[in-house]
């Protein structure tokens, strides 16, 4: 997904506002998928029977087309039009898909088919692009009555700490800051949206909790060893927008130096895919 207003212009290239948009096609080659068991455990929370779900933030579809494929009826709202096209090719085969190009702080859903309340809301790795003055607010007034809210990232993390710390010298080399393996494997306990024990940021579990209006809150972590391979990884990379935002020759500089690494080591990155999950119900 695409901010509208979280992100600043970056001096000597694009703001991240618009990054996601630009490499639709490399971010929905890149990114890794979400588990099936995490669809299966936002299915039986919601317990939707039929009625319509409401993606925020849907991107290119990698949560999507899980859904749709359990043959959810779902209502997609993506800001970035670019990326909403790529979505439609995704879910082409889904009739009961219906997407839709704004903002959720300026979408209203007497647009869509589903008009009104939704029996669930979910974002995937998209949540904290919403505007945290209001998103809480934008949810409960989404959701119908013991709907459920569904909020959930898959980040990656390296195995190998030698590997992370080359890694992390060739991204201080090219001035990259927040990269997407900031963290080691061994760090990732088993409590979902930790680290070391510590709720990382944009994690919403203490935000619902002053909140309120929600109850039911439960957490839940998934886990799986992934080995990418150099191209694969590249292509990940190069979705992520601390990577977007650098030139078009820094960025190709950036990712020789990262493919000569991983090639030095076999071809190769050892990875655990993390997929935490947030579960609440509206109260």
């Amino acid at each position: 997904m695409t901010a509208s207003n979280r992100f600043p212009d970056t001096a000597g290239g694009p703001p991240r506002r618009t990054v996601y948009g630009e490499a639709a096609e490399a971010y929905d080659g890149g990114r890794p998928r979400y588990a099936d068991e995490l669809v299966t455990e936002v299915l039986e929370h919601a317990a939707l029977g039929g009625r319509t779900a409401l993606e925020v933030g849907a991107g290119t579809g990698k949560a999507t087309a899980l859904f749709a494929a359990r043959g959810v009826p779902l209502v997609c709202v993506e800001p970035d039009p670019r990326m909403a096209d790529v979505l439609r090719h995704n879910t082409a085969g889904y009739p009961h898909v219906h997407v839709e190009v704004s903002d959720f702080e300026r979408w209203t859903p007497s647009a869509s088919p589903a008009a009104g309340r939704f029996g669930l809301l979910y974002a995937a790795t998209s949540w904290h692009w919403v505007d945290p003055d209001h998103r809480w607010d934008l949810a409960h007034s989404a959701l119908e009555p013991g709907g459920t809210l569904a909020l959930f990232w898959n980040p990656l993390a390296v195995i190998d700490p030698e590997l992370l710390a080359e890694l992390r010298y060739i991204d201080r080399l090219h001035g990259v800051e927040e990269p997407p393996h900031d963290a080691l494997a061994s760090r990732y306990g088993e409590e979902a949206g930790t680290v070391d024990g510590v709720e990382g940021p944009g994690r919403p579990v203490d935000e619902i909790r002053r909140d309120g209006r929600f109850t039911d809150l439960r957490t839940v972590r998934f886990r799986q060893n992934l080995r990418y391979d150099t191209a694969r990884y590249l292509a990940f990379l190069a979705s992520v927008s601390a990577y977007r935002i650098l030139t078009d020759r820094n960025l190709d500089h950036f990712l020789l130096d990262t493919g000569r690494l991983l090639d030095s080591g076999g071809g190769a990155i050892s990875m655990l895919r993390v997929n935490d999950l947030v579960l609440a119900r509206a109260a």
